[in-house]
């Protein structure tokens, strides 16, 4: 049996973030939505944008390596979301120099030759403008989520494609647009003052919203906490308020087969450690992808948070490095969504991720 996650997003704590996406999206605005991944942040906005009856069009910018690949994946989902006479309509009148749909029967929006820079960049003007020129002779709202948009700074080297980009977002009056990033401070760039954007966060639930939503899912399964147990604490104590660890562990309670229903501590904690069993290869794979000052920092703040990672006291508690390495690791474990910032306590954002390396170091 699957486990159904379509409850109302009032259950798990979201009622004012998603009432707030639907009125932006519905009066034609952009934002950039912030939090950590499992936060919810896509669902959030394809259902805001379900709710106004736009057409989704997503694009994930971490898949993006260069200029031509954000073309592709763009063009892909276009094509995805769009009626193929609307598109070789477009071919036909202004994108022919650059584009070719269907040419080699995917049915996908695609660049119809290899393309030098200049070309890349004249191929990138004309393909923003599309979704705005199919939304209007549809009668439809678009939605434009860019996921992970801050990574195209990694070959937007000048910001030429992030300023055209938020020119765009401003301009654009049937398509809204949708950042979507781990930490609020998505630019440094001048062009932000000229063209603002409203930010949303998405912090951790609260642990009585948690609990609420986990029995309300649960007993659509026939399944409890047993109340003279320490089981709900145990389950709400390992997911620290992230809903997507939270859902994971769910998922793994759901097929234990209880025979009478009924959740004790001891069934919570098997679920965890099946799980982080299950979890250690992708975990170690994560730790090895970063750089060692960050995996310090990252076992430092699993075993000891703190909202002072900076202090003197602290530092040579954990024997880390001083000065711009710190700070660096700090940076670097923020954007990648790691850890959370200041604001909620310097501490891993994934929490099933704590609860392991924890594990691991003991």
């Amino acid at each position: 049996m699957n486990l159904e996650l379509s409850t109302p997003l009032e259950l798990i704590g979201r009622s004012a973030e998603f009432q707030r996406l639907v009125e932006v999206l519905a009066q034609d605005g952009d934002l950039l939505i912030v939090g950590v991944p499992g936060s919810g942040r896509r669902t959030l906005v394809k259902k805001a944008a379900q709710e106004v009856g736009a057409i989704v069009l997503e694009v994930d910018c971490i898949r993006a390596t260069d200029g031509e690949r954000f073309l592709q994946l763009l063009g892909e989902t276009i094509s995805q979301n769009f009626e193929a006479v609307e598109i070789k309509e477009w071919i036909a009148k202004s994108g022919g120099d650059f584009f070719t749909f269907g040419s080699d029967g995917s049915g996908k929006l695609k660049l119809s030759h290899f393309l030098n820079q200049k070309q890349v960049w004249q191929a990138f003007e004309e393909l923003i403008q599309l979704p705005q020129l199919l939304a209007g002779s549809l009668e439809k709202r678009v939605v434009l989520i860019l996921q992970s948009f801050p990574h195209i700074r990694s070959w937007d080297r000048h910001g030429l494609w992030e300023a055209t980009l938020r020119r765009e977002i401003k301009a654009q009056t049937l398509v809204s647009y949708v950042l979507v990033a781990t930490i609020a401070e998505i630019s440094t760039h001048v062009e932000d003052t000229d063209y603002p954007l409203e930010t949303l966060e998405l912090f951790p639930l609260a642990r009585e919203v948690l609990a609420m939503w986990a029995r309300e899912i649960l007993h659509t399964h026939n399944l409890t906490f047993e109340v003279r147990s320490p089981a709900l604490q145990l389950f709400l104590d390992a997911v620290q308020g992230h809903i997507g660890d939270a859902i994971t562990l769910i998922r793994r309670l759901q097929i234990l087969g209880l025979p009478n229903g009924l959740i004790t501590e001891k069934e919570v904690q098997r679920a965890i450690e099946e799980l982080l069993k299950d979890l250690s290869i992708t975990y170690e794979s994560l730790l090895m992808l970063l750089p060692a000052n960050q995996v310090h920092l990252l076992e430092s703040l699993a075993i000891d948070p703190t909202d002072k990672p900076q202090s003197k006291e602290y530092i040579q508690k954990h024997r880390l490095s001083r000065g711009g390495s710190l700070q660096g690791a700090l940076t670097g474990l923020q954007h990648k969504g790691l850890i959370y910032s200041a604001e909620n306590k310097y501490r891993l954002a994934l929490p099933l991720l704590a609860l392991w390396i924890r594990q691991r170091l003991n």
